[in-house]
Order: C-alpha cells, then sequence, then structure tokens
C-alpha cells in the first residue's frame, strides 16, 4: 500500500540532466527514494545553451529509458513534446522520422495524413520507451502574431472543428500505439500575444470562450485522459491568479463545467510567468488546489538537482500544517494510477 509520501511524489514529474545516468545520480536517487510519478527528456540544454541534453540517438533514448525504469517500482511516465514542426525533441539529426507541425497538418486538412503521422510518432515514441506525449496542441490560431503557439505553427486551425477533429486523430493514434496524450494548453493560449517562458502573458482582453470548445469537444467524446495547463492570466476568469493556479480555472471551469475527470498536468512550473511572479512555496500550494494531479518541473531553463526533494518538503509541510488535506492528494493519486493503468505500464 503506498504511503503519503509515495503518493506525493507520483505528482511530480522532473526533467534532468544526462544522456546515461548511473545508479547515484540525484534523477536516479529521487526514483527510487522519492518514488516519482514520471520523468521528461529534452534534446537541448536551454541553461548552458547545448544541444545535447538527454537525446543523441534513438539506441542510446531506449537505453536511458530502460535504466529510468528499473529504478522505479511504479513504472514511471516516461514523457516528451513531440508535436512535430518546431516543436520536436526527436529531430532527424538524431536518427528519428522527420515530422510536420500541427499548422502544416490543419491546412492540408487530410485526416488520413494526420493519422499516418501520428501513427508513425507514437510508433517511434514507444520504440525508444516513451509513455506520454505532451501533444497535441488544441490551442486555437485567434492571434497569428502570438509567439508561441501560432508563430511556432503549433495549432491545427483557428477553426474549432478543425483542431478537434485533427487532435482526435493524433490522440487515438498515440492511444492505440501504447502512448498516452497530454492535450494543452487548457483554457486555451493561442490568443495570446506574450510567452509564458519568459513573463505573464495576459488574454483578459483577448480570450473568448470559444476556446474551450476543443478542450470540451475532445472531453466529452472520451478521447481526453489528460490536459495541460497553461499559465495565462485572465482577469475575467480569475482576477487574482493565473490559470494553472486558479480554482475557478482548474475546479470550476475545466472539472465541473467540462465534466473532465482525468489527470490535469501543470505546464512547466518552472517558466517565469509562475516562477517570476509566486514563490515555490505558494505556487505548489495554489496549483494543488487548483486540481493539478502531476507537477512539472523541466529543470532546464534554470537546473536543480534537489528541486524534487525540494517539492516534497513543502508538500509534505502543507499537509502537516492542515493547508493541504491528505484527501486531495489521494485524488490525484488514484487519477495518476488510473492513468498508468490505461497507458498499459499499469496491469
Amino acid at each position: 500500500m503506498a504511503s503519503l509520501e509515495d503518493k506525493i511524489g507520483q505528482m511530480l514529474l522532473l526533467g534532468f540532466r544526462g544522456l546515461q545516468l548511473e545508479t547515484d545520480d540525484a534523477i536516479a536517487r529521487d526514483i527510487r527514494e522519492l518514488k516519482l510519478g514520471g520523468v521528461i527528456l529534452f534534446d537541448q540544454d536551454v541553461e548552458l545553451g547545448k544541444l545535447k541534453r538527454n537525446i543523441e540517438s534513438p539506441d542510446q533514448v531506449r537505453a536511458l529509458t530502460k535504466s529510468l525504469q528499473g529504478w522505479s517500482e511504479i513504472p514511471l511516465l516516461i514523457a516528451v513534446d513531440q508535436e512535430g514542426g518546431q516543436v520536436c525533441r526527436l529531430r532527424e539529426i538524431h536518427g528519428f522520422p522527420s515530422t510536420l507541425s500541427a499548422e502544416e497538418l490543419g491546412c492540408r486538412d487530410d485526416l488520413a495524413l494526420t493519422r499516418r503521422y501520428a501513427e508513425e510518432s507514437a510508433q517511434t515514441l514507444a520504440d525508444v520507451g516513451f509513455t506520454l506525449n505532451f501533444a497535441p496542441s488544441v490551442d486555437l490560431a485567434v492571434t497569428p502574431e502570438n509567439p508561441i503557439i501560432a508563430r511556432k505553427q503549433r495549432s491545427f486551425s483557428r477553426e474549432t472543428d478543425r483542431v478537434v477533429r485533427h487532435a482526435r486523430e493524433v490522440i487515438m493514434a498515440h492511444q492505440s500505439g501504447g502512448v498516452g496524450c497530454v492535450i494543452k494548453h487548457f483554457p486555451g493560449h493561442g490568443s495570446s500575444v506574450a510567452d509564458t517562458h519568459l513573463g505573464l502573458a495576459d488574454v483578459t482582453g483577448t480570450w473568448s470562450e470559444e476556446e474551450l470548445e476543443p478542450f470540451a469537444q475532445l472531453i466529452k467524446t472520451g478521447h481526453c485522459w489528460s490536459v495541460m495547463t497553461a499559465h495565462v492570466f485572465n482577469e475575467a476568469l480569475d482576477p487574482e491568479w493565473p490559470a494553472t493556479l486558479s480554482h475557478r480555472v482548474i475546479g470550476q471551469i475545466l472539472r465541473e463545467r467540462l465534466g473532465f475527470t482525468g489527470v490535469v498536468f501543470s505546464d512547466d512550473m518552472e517558466m517565469r510567468a509562475i516562477s517570476a511572479l509566486h514563490g515555490l512555496e505558494t505556487s505548489l500550494f495554489r496549483a494543488i488546489e487548483a486540481g493539478v494531479d502531476v507537477l512539472v518541473f523541466a529543470n532546464n531553463a534554470m537546473y536543480r538537482p534537489d528541486i524534487g526533494r525540494r517539492a516534497v518538503a513543502i508538500i509534505k509541510k502543507l499537509i502537516d500544517d492542515g493547508a493541504v488535506a491528505e484527501s486531495r492528494i489521494d485524488e490525484s493519486f488514484q487519477r495518476i494510477m488510473t492513468l498508468k493503468h490505461k497507458i498499459g505500464s499499469l496491469p
């Protein structure tokens, strides 16, 4: 039976450095001792400005993911951002197949083509040990000058129906291949004019209810197992907190109004829209209370090998102080275990 500490560990998904690992490396110890729920791999090290971090070749990635799983009593969620196009961690230069962006697939509007590319992507991921893809983006391309969605060609379309049709093909292809998808970025990042990696992105004057529709439709049809939040701020939805830290957005809109019962992943908690404006303890408390199940620390823009232990200690103290109920941790733990069953990593 899982202890409280084990359940807290399952709520963390961390990035790390290294093409190969030893048993005394920080991430290996955290997997064993903190019972981490998952890890995320990157091709580039942002802080060091290097083009190699965790990904060099298919054989190397396969060996790395195998060693990671070998240290974990509960199978890990091993995640990657493999949307295609510009947001693609498994690149041709590393020996992986070429990809098309969501924008190009949406423009061609050929569902058979989208399904074929998605099947190839899912097979590629599964073959080297990934169990989770932080894709597809179901943001509507509302703002053409959006620096993080439209300009990076991450949206299938400005049209809700086209986004939903292509996203469904991507999701079903991955699920059939044993890889879970996380749709993003709730409640919609497509109307922003700022990048949450760099600071506050206020969408109060640009966001509309239409941006909820892709999420609502995919949830309604049962194709959505997981959702990732956006760090966008919208005064009309919550006058104080960005979406990731907002119970009004996650608890009331996503959970209650849209009826979502799956796993909610935060976007990277170290993006400056969160880290530069809110302390770690406040961010963790607000995210958990808002309804986030898995707290993602890419550990890339700013590398902190002790971030997992710091997060566990803070969450444990929040529970000991009565600020967070143990039953709230139980809720997330059960959702995470259900997701791992669906993916097939648990019997």
